[in-house]
C-alpha cells in the first residue's frame, strides 16, 4: 500500500508482515511447505514491489526498508522456486545469489545486487547484515514482521543485538570470542563502529576486550525450515 504524505511517497508493508506473521516463527523458521501451497498473499506483495520501485524523493529509511524487505521476499521467492530443497546452494551451482530473476520497474537485479550494490554501498550500515535473510541456518534470522521507515532503526537495533547474543550464533566471553563468518566476510564494512569487536560490544550483554582471540564459526547452509 503507498500513501501520498507531504508530496512524497510513503511505502508500507503490511502485506508481508501478513505473511510472515502466517509462515514465519518467532525463531525465525519458515514453513515453506505450506507457503508453497498457498503463495497467493506472497506473489501479490512482489508484485507490489516490482511496480512501485523506490523514487528519489523518499526518505532514506524508506529506501533502506523496502530494499531489505525487497531481499527478503525475493530470496523466499527463490527458495520456493525450487522446493523442496535442502539448502538454497543448490540453487544454481551454488551461486543462487547471481541470478537476475527479480525485476522491479524496468530493472533486473539479483540479489547479490541489491545487497552488495544498493544496500552496503548507498546506506554503508552494518545493521543491514543482520536484517538480510539468506534462508540458511547460520543466518541471522528472519523476522515475523516486514522492516518499516518509521521503526526501522530500532528494528535494525533489535535485529543486531538477538543475533550477536544468540549462543548458537556467536559465543562471548571477555578474552575469546567465536563468532559469525558474517563478521569475517564483511570486516571492513564495520569499521563505521570502530571495527568488529567496538560493533559487537555495543549490542552484546557480554563485553570483550579488545584483544580477545577471536575464531569463526563454520556456516550452516541447511535451509531455515
Amino acid at each position: 500500500m503507498i500513501f501520498l504524505v507531504k508530496g512524497s511517497y510513503s511505502i508500507n508493508h503490511s502485506s508481508f508482515s501478513k505473511v510472515l506473521a502466517k509462515y514465519v516463527t518467532v525463531n525465525g523458521d519458515v514453513n515453506y511447505k505450506a507457503l508453497s501451497s498457498n503463495r497467493s498473499d506472497l506473489d501479490n506483495y512482489l508484485k507490489f514491489l516490482q511496480a512501485n520501485p523506490p523514487k528519489e524523493s523518499w526518505a532514506k529509511n524508506e529506501k533502506m526498508a523496502y530494499w531489505i524487505n525487497a531481499y527478503n521476499a525475493f530470496t523466499i521467492d527463490l527458495i520456493l522456486q525450487h522446493y523442496p530443497l535442502k539448502s538454497i546452494m543448490e540453487i544454481n551451482n551454488g551461486k543462487p545469489w547471481d541470478l537476475n530473476f527479480i525485476t522491479i520497474g524496468n530493472v533486473k537485479y539479483s540479489l547479490n545486487h541489491i545487497e552488495h550494490e544498493i544496500l552496503r554501498k548507498d546506506f554503508n550500515d552494518p545493521r543491514i547484515h543482520f536484517a538480510v535473510n539468506c534462508a540458511s541456518v547460520s543466518c541471522p534470522k528472519l523476522l515475523n514482521v516486514a522492516y518499516e521507515a518509521t521503526t526501522l532503526s530500532i528494528q535494525l537495533d533489535a535485529s543486531a543485538k538477538n543475533f550477536i547474543n544468540n549462543e548458537q550464533k556467536n559465543r562471548l566471553t571477555p578474552g575469546a570470542i567465536d563468532i559469525s563468518k558474517i563478521f569475517d566476510w564483511f570486516a571492513d564494512d564495520f569499521r563505521t563502529y570502530g571495527g568488529v569487536i567496538p560493533f559487537i560490544n555495543k549490542f552484546a550483554s557480554v563485553k570483550v576486550s579488545p584483544d580477545a582471540k577471536v575464531k569463526y564459526k563454520e556456516y550452516n547452509w541447511n535451509l531455515n525450515e
